[in-house]
């Protein structure tokens, strides 16, 4: 194991589980952790497997997945949570930037729904504390659906089937806090269990290629397990983006590349986001908060030089990426 592994857990230890509001442990290195809401397998390790939750209500499923689905949620009646989160694309889309009602362009990539209530906070900047929150974001979002949730509710509350559904969940016709529940449940549901690596966790060294086995050791040993860990793989901590290179230097900068500042205020927040989740990653490009890269062979080399410091070599970065393939599970039905 290597010097730059060791520092890097070391870091990761002693930082405070929860929202930190105090001086990052180093200047050039600022996480935040949070404890993994996954809890029911009895795996060690940094990774462990996922699981489908097994406390989800079916009928508020029901009518998340209809909501989710429902083009009623846009202003124009065009888009839907699904148009930017298709559930058969891997919960995100292969694009660089999502586009909203009326074609306009966002200023970010759409992260992928799927796994996503492990996270510790929602949407790259952590602006939304749970699933619930965020599930209103993009609805009001004049950039993404473009529609004012009284509104919508008004258009929702004529459709009959639907609020006997809704009565039927939570004892009442629809409203705004029954539309964000039941889409928040319905996300819950988005799990991709049973990927080859999670096999291999559970034991069956068959489960993937002996390639994917380096990559694993290299993951570890080269530190980007530091980072991307937990039940999620990412997903529990904030951490800056350029700790030991600036992906940022050929290029003006948006507002959206602050990231977690955009939140705070906070100077020591600039250039800090939510870690993403490799689950599934090679089914969601393109790569980071802007969507630039287009390969995971180019993320894997630029996650190496700008946050460990590190030029990867080919074969290296090529076993990495055949372990994170590994990472792929099965889509939800």
């Amino acid at each position: 194991m290597n010097y730059r592994y060791i520092l890097l857990l070391v870091l990761f230890s002693l930082t405070a589980c929860g929202e930190r509001q105090s001086t990052p442990v180093t200047d050039s290195v600022a996480l935040t952790i949070a404890p993994s809401s996954q809890s029911a397998t009895p795996i060690s390790g940094p990774i462990q497997p996922l699981v489908l939750p097994a406390d989800l209500n079916a009928d508020k499923v029901a009518l998340g997945r209809i909501l989710f689905h429902d083009t009623r949620l846009s202003g124009d009646g065009t888009i839907s949570c699904a148009s930017c989160h298709a559930i058969a694309n891997y919960g995100a889309e292969n694009r660089q930037v999502s586009v909203g009602i009326g074609g306009k362009i966002g200023p970010i990539n759409a992260p992928t729904v799927l796994n996503s209530c492990f996270n510790l906070r929602q949407f790259w900047d952590g602006r939304a504390a749970d699933l619930t929150e965020q599930a209103g974001g993009p609805i009001e979002n004049p950039s993404e659906m473009g529609a004012k949730l009284p509104e919508v509710i008004a258009k929702l509350r004529k459709d009959g089937p639907l609020n006997e559904l809704a009565r039927r969940a939570y004892g009442r016709s629809i409203d705004e806090k029954i539309l964000r529940d039941a889409i928040a449940e319905y996300e819950r549901g988005l799990v991709t269990v049973d990927s080859p690596f999670d096999q291999f966790l559970r034991g069956n060294t068959h489960a993937i290629s002996n390639e994917a086995k380096e990559g694993w050791r290299l993951f570890r040993e080269l530190g980007c397990v530091s980072c991307h860990q937990g039940v999620n793989v990412g997903g529990n901590l904030f951490a800056t983006f350029g700790v030991m290179g600036d992906y940022f230097a050929n290029r003006p900068l948006e507002k959206v590349d602050y990231g977690r500042f955009n939140v705070t205020g906070r100077e020591e927040d600039k250039f800090r986001f939510k870690v993403p989740s490799l689950r599934n990653v090679d089914k969601t490009a393109p790569y980071f908060h802007d969507g630039r890269i287009a390969s995971l062979e180019e993320a894997v080399e630029i996650m190496a030089r700008t946050q460990l410091g590190l030029i990867i070599s080919t074969k290296d970065r090529d076993a990495v990426v055949v372990f994170l393939k590994s990472l792929t599970g099965k889509l939800p039905e």
